[in-house]
């Protein structure tokens, strides 16, 4: 008998699931993002939520649920229904990172389920107006000559902009000083005010102040000039080679979240990043776009898992504090 019963239980679970994704959406998507509103994350989701809503024929929503380096807006998205109506946005920092920065109630692997990669950021050195230093050299040379460590910017602990911090540490041997804040949005208003001295921060956060001569650049983190912003070095061209390093960004949903709807959500992103609008708009941000070969949850849960690998060892080596 009670064999029987579950069998009818799990029949009628795989019924309902079917009818959901058989009728999927039909209300409105929320896509926690866990930064502040007004931050790089934001403006892409932003972005990407306008065309999303003309895709599958309901509302969009960005709900900001900031804290803990991003870690309290996933965890919000990891113990939602697995009904395709609450997404994660997430980046390096979200959901690479904070596993071995913070004690995580959930896993980052085994409870989301990828959904698509979204384009990336080569991080850029950016600092306040008053720093002295004209080149990325005359930089690290004025740091170096400070009597303390200068004041960097982060979007808090394990965050992509605090992990880059981390890396150029690594690289030059200079020590900074972090500030975090609830996403680099703040920390980039305060940049600008000359409350902090430097981010290494995310291309699309900080280009248009940069362009504002708000804010100076001094090279970006990759081999590449930035196609937006090509007056802009490289590090390897600056006199830092080999300080590589992409923040790529992505979409999660929760785990058990039936595959017609990971696909549905996939299909549309991809619709999004397809349109030329987008296209330009995410590009003037300085965005790379994913390789249409990439665009599929399988490949950003195999990147995901290299990253893990790739970056937990020296954020663990950094014995970085959550207190």
């Amino acid at each position: 008998m009670r064999r029987i019963c579950a069998v009818l239980v799990a029949m009628f679970a795989f019924v309902s699931s079917a009818d959901a994704a058989d009728t999927y959406p039909s209300r409105a998507i929320t896509v926690i993002v866990p930064f502040a509103a007004g931050g790089p994350s934001d403006a892409m989701m932003r972005i990407l939520g306008e065309h999303m809503r003309q895709t599958l024929g309901q509302p969009v929503l960005i709900e900001n649920v900031t804290g803990a380096g991003g870690s309290i807006g996933v965890g919000r998205a990891v113990h939602s229904a697995p009904d395709g109506y609450t997404v994660s946005f997430g980046h390096l920092g979200t959901h690479v990172a904070n596993g071995a920065v913070y004690k995580l109630g959930y896993d980052l692997v085994a409870d989301l389920e990828p959904v698509v990669l979204l384009p990336s950021n080569p991080m850029i050195i950016v600092s306040k107006t008053a720093v002295p230093a004209k080149s990325l050299k005359e930089l690290l040379a004025w740091m170096k000559a400070q009597p303390r460590p200068v004041a960097a910017g982060t979007a808090g602990n394990g965050s992509g902009s605090h992990i880059a911090g981390l890396y150029f540490e690594q690289v030059t041997g200079i020590k900074l000083q972090y500030v975090p804040y609830r996403g680099t949005g703040p920390a980039l208003n305060d940049l600008v005010a000359g409350q902090i001295d430097l981010i290494v921060d995310q291309t699309s956060n900080s280009i248009n102040q940069v362009r504002a001569g708000a804010i100076r650049a001094y090279a970006v983190t990759d081999d590449k000039r930035v196609e937006s912003a090509p007056e802009i070095p490289t590090v390897d061209e600056a006199g830092l080679p080999g300080f590589h390093m992409t923040l790529w960004s992505g979409l999660w949903v929760p785990k058990g979240t039936p595959k017609e709807i990971v696909e549905r959500l996939n299909q549309a992103v991809i619709a999004a990043l397809n349109d030329s609008d987008v296209r330009k708009r995410m590009k003037d941000l300085g965005l790379q776009m994913t390789p249409q070969d990439q665009l599929t949850p399988e490949a950003l849960g195999a990147l995901q898992r290299a990253e893990i690998a790739k970056w937990w060892p020296m954020i663990k080596a950094a014995r970085i504090s959550t207190e």
